[in-house]
């Protein structure tokens, strides 16, 4: 059991999220207002997964014990009332980088990325066994450290943002180690075969790949779109033409084209549009959709 134990740690160590550029940059403090609030926004929606996946893990176990333990993890993130758990101190910190809590609460303006992402790790708890549930949930194993490091990053270099509004963090500093082990001591004491080790360490990286894939959504949203040299405008024909195909456009998708010059972020091309169409409720994640789009038909690089 401790080559498993071994595999899944040396997995986390290469392949946990630490290590992605966004979080690099994030705790090296050099995330800009912009930035941190696009996180804080998206990844709210990842917080309020948790408790479906921890919900659909209970429904995997025959055991009360274990059922009875795991719940907690349910509570932890919803709160045994209706304003204490995770989910409410993740809207505090919404609160505390002067983001709209009823705007973060809708879930509206989740970036396409992001909520794939998500939902990709509540797919993959609904379709796999327990064991490959409980073995994708030890990222917790290294969630622990990088809490205190977050916290130490956002005292030092984002001073703007009130040290109450840390506390999400700061209680995830005593849960994850706790909920790690008591997910570690279930995956080694029921994984018996290669078969089942083969699967835990599948498991774990397919949870990694959804982690770096939610911070791939967020920083997307600060890329700058342009349209590639080999395409054309024609406007009196609404398209945009390429050398192997044309693509009618509506006048929205114009609009939103007629503002990708390289200097506009994707975050501020959605934020102008609801600004014009603000009677349109989905036009933000439209606007993304639209972009996500155009990049896949090779209409738009990015920069």
């Amino acid at each position: 059991m401790k080559n498993l134990e071994n595999s899944l740690k040396s997995l986390l160590e290469e392949r946990y999220h630490h290590k992605h550029p966004f979080n690099i940059r994030m705790h090296k403090g050099t995330l800009t207002k912009e930035e941190m609030k696009t996180w804080v926004r998206n990844r709210y929606y990842y917080q309020t997964r948790i408790p479906k996946k921890d919900s659909s893990i209970l429904t995997k176990s025959d055991d009360p014990d274990f059922r009875r333990d795991w719940v907690r993890r349910v509570r932890d993130h919803d709160g045994d009332e209706k304003n204490t758990g995770g989910l409410e101190l993740w809207l505090r910190l919404g609160d505390g980088v002067g983001l709209n809590r009823a705007e973060v609460s809708s879930l509206t303006n989740v970036l396409p990325g992001v909520r794939r992402a998500c939902d990709a790790y509540v797919e993959f708890v609904n379709g796999h066994s327990l064991l490959e549930s409980v073995a994708a949930s030890l990222t917790e194993l290294s969630a622990g450290p990088l809490m205190g490091q977050r916290i130490t990053a956002f005292e030092n270099y984002y001073t703007w943002i009130e040290p109450s509004a840390l506390d999400y963090f700061r209680s995830r500093t005593s849960q994850a180690p706790r909920d790690a082990q008591e997910g570690l001591e279930f995956v080694l004491g029921n994984a018996k075969t290669d078969k089942d080790h083969v699967a835990c360490v599948a498991a774990l990286t397919r949870k990694c790949e959804i982690l770096w894939e939610l911070l791939d959504g967020v920083e997307w949203a600060q890329s700058r779109p342009k349209i590639v040299d080999r395409a054309r405008m024609r406007k009196n024909e609404s398209m945009i033409v390429l050398p192997e195909r044309a693509i009618e456009l509506n006048s929205t998708g114009m609009e939103i084209l007629e503002s990708c010059n390289g200097e506009a972020t994707v975050n501020k091309i959605a934020e102008a549009m609801r600004n014009r169409h603000n009677t349109i409720e989905t036009v933000f994640t439209d606007t993304y959709e639209f972009l996500e789009k155009m990049k896949s038909a090779g209409a738009l690089e990015y920069i």
